[in-house]
């Protein structure tokens, strides 16, 4: 019988202790195992199933949160890194090669971009950035060699949602694979593969672990797709994460559902504070009607998360203000923790230093963010003292 969201972020990957009875799980820390005999001396020297030799290779405590990450998406298999961007690059890098070809959504977390746009193509690789959330746009970019199509939705920072089953259908077609960036969205809100994708990435930092004090990140997909991950560019290239945070962010895992339900309760009622606002030119969240993209939400995803994203006419001196007079909420980067954060993300800084749009992608950019948004990653506190720290630093 299929287990429940809620039962499975708290039961899978996890069993008691068959040695002392512990209910919660162990922190292996150990960076090498004894074995019952001799082995290679190289990954490569093992077939199939393989002992735990030594943790970069693999490691208990990181292997039950892996499991528990596949449970969550619906997926056969997860690999937990030391960051979200450990799991991004390393993904690329595993599966992508000299000659082939990217195409990628134009808006996505600043140092997937800057990756895909400075560091792939010294290795050979095409990258091609498009307004994913364009259907014909993404079919148009796709061409013989493309190997994969990375997308990211919600997108950050500007909200902007992608058309998921039929991105996979232009993707399949080719012969590509399609990767999903989640982060913002969690296997709560959306499980990417249950609409065609071939890999998830997770920023394990953010709402996965929710607590602001793990580093870690995550790809997700069947074992076939995973394995030259698994096998090769984990263990060579050595994003791998320290189970002291595989333990703190399944820890974290266990009341992902819960706190994700009360991040978008507590995020509706802000966005539609900030809505009705008369110095708020614009809100961005797609829980709200007025999100240009609120039927697609409606259908992919089955809660609106917790990141609103909001205009004001002079966001660059309010961001000044913001930073030293907001008392409950932090001004500080990052997001999905249980405390609310809120950044200036300046329009004019993105195009220069990471996503480089111009013309008609620039416009659209600019059709959500205008010259600059607020990120709000909206916490667990109470909505009626979240509204009341805006209000008073707004009026």
């Amino acid at each position: 019988m299929a287990k429940g969201p809620r039962t499975l972020a708290v039961h899978a990957g996890e069993q008691p202790d068959p040695a002392t009875g512990a209910s919660a799980p162990n922190i292996v820390m150990s960076t090498t195992f004894a074995l019952d005999e001799p082995a290679g001396f190289s990954i490569n020297d093992f077939d199939g199933e393989r002992p735990y030799v030594y943790t970069r290779w693999g490691n208990p405590t990181v292997n039950q949160l892996e499991v528990k990450l596949a449970a969550l998406e619906g997926a056969e298999d997860a690999i937990a890194f030391g960051s979200g961007m450990a799991a991004t690059t390393t993904m690329l890098l595993a599966l992508l090669e000299s000659g082939d070809h990217l195409v990628i959504s134009n808006v996505n977390y600043a140092g997937t971009a800057e990756f895909v746009r400075k560091t792939l193509p010294k290795y050979g690789i095409e990258v091609t950035p498009v307004d994913s959330s364009d259907i014909e746009a993404v079919r148009a970019a796709v061409r013989p060699g493309t190997k994969m199509v990375f997308v990211e939705t919600p997108a950050n920072p500007i909200l902007r949602l992608t058309d998921l089953s039929q991105v996979a259908a232009i993707a399949h077609e080719a012969g590509a694979l399609l990767a999903v960036d989640s982060t913002f969205a969690t296997p709560v809100a959306t499980q990417p593969i249950a609409f065609g994708a071939d890999l998830v990435v997770h920023s394990l930092t953010k709402y996965i672990g929710g607590h602001g004090d793990a580093l870690g990140g995550a790809v997700i997909g069947s074992e076939a797709v995973l394995q030259p991950i698994r096998d090769d560019a984990l263990v060579h290239l050595g994003g791998v994460m320290s189970p002291f945070n595989a333990w703190l962010i399944n820890r974290g895992a266990a009341t992902l559902p819960i706190r994700m339900r009360a991040h978008e309760e507590t995020a509706l009622q802000v966005a539609a504070f900030l809505e009705d606002h008369p110095r708020v030119d614009g809100v961005l969240y797609p829980g709200l009607q007025s999100h240009p993209q609120h039927d697609l939400a409606r259908l992919q995803m089955s809660n609106y998360s917790g990141m609103v994203s909001f205009r004001l006419a002079n966001g660059g001196a309010m961001a000044e203000r913001f930073a030293k007079e907001l008392e409950i909420i932090h001004y500080a980067v990052s997001l999905g923790h249980q405390r609310s954060l809120i950044y200036w993300i300046d329009s004019a800084a993105m195009m220069d230093s990471v996503f480089h749009l111009s013309g008609d992608a620039r416009a659209v950019y600019e059709s959500f963010a205008g010259q600059g948004v607020f990120r709000f990653s909206v916490g667990l506190e109470d909505a009626d003292d979240l509204i009341d720290d805006l209000e008073r630093v707004l009026d």
